[in-house]
């Protein structure tokens, strides 16, 4: 063999055996971390009934936007099938208030985000709903999830509404290209808890931080006893759950900067839930089909009021 066929496949073998290596470590590899999460649902209940008043009698939805993406992105060892990933607000509905869940981002964010879709009138129902509602809340700080609220024009008459945790506040990079106007927080005191809050008759902040340092999930108890947790980005996809399998390291480490550890330990958690618990409905972050199904069985209803 001529010396030069030698090297030539020397180095093809070489860089068959990193490309895999790293594929493998980047895409595929799991194992379980050390540790552990736990939601304790007993605690979680109790404070969804400490206080008094009517709980939502529904939970309403706005989908203003949309990504694209393959599922290897999102879900460790998955196919690279692509999938739609809905940019999502909700609505808890009480006889005399509401209350917003997320707030999705305006059309010059979802732009910078190379975003696949916008609903304007989505996006106008949300800020109309915003300036009524009682109470504004997050799941985290990422600017799909927040970015409506920096965007809000009426965020100055609204913001005594918005409760933003220190954790959320902690790091404004997490924010990436969403940021709020000029001195537009001078003065805000940020939602201040430990693991569990009370926020209103049968809604209840559960803390899980690892995505963000300021993630955490929603519980919401309905009037007729239907049970939900609106995880935020714990889960983009029902599949993180289901298999326990967090986004692949070069989603996590590379883009997201996320402590994959901590995500993963919620997960198992998640899934443990779904497990033993299965009339709790759980809501990913990002999952188009879930949500689909969800409004075309009735547990959600599609628009804010």
């Amino acid at each position: 063999m001529r010396g030069w066929l030698r090297i030539l496949i020397g180095i093809l073998i070489v860089a068959i055996v990193v490309f895999s290596g790293g594929y493998y470590w980047y895409f595929l590899d799991y194992r379980t971390p050390p540790g552990s999460y736990s939601i304790d649902l007993a605690a979680v209940r109790a404070l969804a009934q400490s206080q008094a008043g009517a709980k939502p009698s529904e939970i309403r939805v706005e989908h203003v936007g949309d990504f694209s993406m393959p599922l290897a992105i999102a879900v460790t060892g998955a196919a690279w099938t692509k999938q739609d990933a809905a940019v999502l607000s909700y609505q808890l509905v009480f006889p005399d208030r509401t209350i917003i869940v997320d707030t999705a981002f305006d059309q010059p964010l979802s732009e910078k985000m190379s975003a696949s879709g916008f609903n304007a009138q989505a996006y106008d129902r949300m800020i109309a709903a915003m300036a009524a509602s009682s109470d504004i809340v997050i799941t985290h700080e990422h600017p799909d999830h927040i970015g409506g609220l920096v965007s809000d024009p009426n965020l100055a008459h609204n913001l005594p509404n918005v409760r933003l945790t220190s954790e959320q506040l902690s790091d404004p990079s997490k924010m990436q290209d969403a940021h709020f106007p000029s001195g537009a927080l001078t003065g805000y005191q940020p939602l201040t808890y430990d693991r569990l809050y009370a926020l209103a008759p049968g809604v209840v902040l559960i803390k899980s931080p690892g995505h963000t340092p300021g993630s955490q999930m929603v519980y919401v108890r309905t009037q007729d006893d239907r049970e939900f947790l609106i995880i935020g980005d714990v889960a983009w996809h029902s599949l993180n759950i289901e298999k326990i399998r967090p986004r692949p390291r070069l989603t996590s480490n590379l883009m997201l900067k996320e402590d994959r550890d901590a995500v993963a330990l919620e997960l198992a958690e998640l899934n443990r839930i779904a497990k033993a618990e299965p009339k709790i409905t759980l809501i990913p972050g990002h999952d188009a089909g879930v949500y689909q199904r969800l409004v075309k069985d009735g547990l959600l209803v599609e628009g804010f009021k």
